[in-house]
């Protein structure tokens, strides 16, 4: 099957009119007597009116049948050149060929060209050479050698723009596709930062419950107390999160002004919330901000989730126990520094921190810099701990995204 002809009614319009002016003309040239000395057609006018109609008519219809569009009009051409109707060089063959090269497989497409060049430059030659001469046999074959540059140059015309068409298509998909996977990991994202953070505070606080449970009943109060809020903060980022990711702003506009799904997305106010957050799963954590300016919206959702995934991280390999220090800077450029250093000192069961390479979430931490075209690093720190930083440019570079590994303090 050929390829859908992106064919508009302004198209078929223009082609109507091109097949009236072609027709039209046809017709007057097989009215018109010999004045130059030349052949000229003195058939019945009504094989000259069928001739014009051949080659000229089909042309309204050539983005819609091209194969049967080319065949009705070469065989008109052919009938014409016979008749000494006309010499012209099978403009209207030419115009049906572009249109069978633009939408007609590649094999399918060659052997019609090839065809119709045949065909052509047999009729030209047996019209002006055998049945009526009108000159040499050079002269003939000097007509052919035109209609075959005409048709020719159409169908290589018709080749281009079916390639460049095609490119472009397959541009068109190749973004559609990375817009895609681009939505897909930002949706991986958003739910890993949401979930992983509450369900880390909620396994130290379970853990915690479970080891007391008998000896110390009013902590397991308290750690079931955590576990209950820490699951509603969950809940209510969820919902917040899918409202944003199903994009439903007619659904949103039906809901109370201060439910989840219309708050705004986190930004550096909420990291209060994290820092409490991670207090309760036993961390002590230290919060200093210095902004000289305001940043975006989006820049500030950056931010406070990386500073989420980095307490989450301290609470799930240092556990309760360790100091922490995140440090937000923001410069009168508009750079944000983000810094999240822990000493160590905490009693998790699991401490290897090693493994956090190779996690999701520094994966994610790093796929949020790389879109400001930032950096980022982390890794253990010499006298014991982790450390987590990065850099926010206000303007990233050509707007490309990048990353690398800078020393960690």
């Amino acid at each position: 099957m050929g390829r859908p002809l992106r064919t508009g009614a302004h198209l078929l319009a223009i082609d109507a009119c091109l097949a009236a002016v072609v027709t039209a003309g046809y017709v007057t040239l097989a009215d018109r007597g010999a004045t130059d000395g030349l052949p000229r057609f003195s058939g019945p006018w009504w094989l000259g009116w069928l001739v014009a109609v051949c080659v000229g008519v089909p042309l309204a219809v050539r983005r819609l049948w091209p194969l049967p569009a080319l065949a009705v009009i070469l065989g008109g051409s052919v009938t014409a050149t016979l008749l000494d109707i006309t010499r012209d060089p099978y403009i209207s063959a030419a115009l049906a060929v572009y249109v069978v090269a633009l939408v007609e497989p590649t094999r399918r497409a060659s052997a019609t060209l090839a065809l119709t060049l045949i065909v052509s430059a047999a009729a030209v030659i047996t019209g002006e050479a055998a049945l009526t001469p009108s000159g040499p046999w050079a002269e003939a074959a000097g007509t052919s050698a035109l209609v075959w540059l005409v048709i020719g140059a159409a169908g290589a015309a018709g080749r281009v723009v079916r390639e460049r068409r095609s490119r472009a298509d397959r541009r068109e998909r190749r973004l559609a596709e990375e817009a895609l996977a681009e939505e897909r990991l930002r949706i991986a994202r958003e739910l890993h930062d949401i979930v992983s953070h509450s369900l880390s505070v909620i396994v130290v606080k379970a853990a915690v419950a479970n080891h007391v449970a008998e000896a110390r009943p009013e902590e397991t109060h308290e750690a079931i107390q955590v576990i209950e809020q820490t699951g509603r903060e969950a809940l209510t980022e969820m919902r917040r999160a899918l409202g944003v990711l199903r994009g439903d702003t007619a659904g949103r506009r039906m809901r109370e002004p201060g439910s989840a799904e219309t708050a705004p997305p986190p930004g550096l106010d909420d990291l209060p919330g994290l820092v409490q957050r991670a207090e309760r799963a036993g961390v002590r954590t230290e919060l200093s901000t210095q902004l000289a300016v305001g940043i975006p919206a989006g820049a500030a959702l950056a931010v406070y989730r990386i500073v989420q995934e980095a307490l989450t991280n301290v609470v799930k390999h240092a556990g309760g126990g360790t100091h922490c220090q995140v440090k937000i800077t923001v410069d009168s450029q508009g750079d944000v520094r983000i810094e999240v250093v822990d000493d160590g000192a905490g009693n998790a069961v699991a401490t290897d921190r090693a493994e956090l390479n190779g996690g999701h979430g520094l994966v994610g931490m790093r796929e949020r810099v790389m879109v400001y075209g930032g950096t980022f690093a982390a890794g253990p720190r010499p006298g014991g701990g982790f450390a987590v930083s990065a850099r926010l440019p206000s303007e990233p570079a050509h707007g490309t995204a990048t990353s690398r590994k800078e020393g960690t303090a």
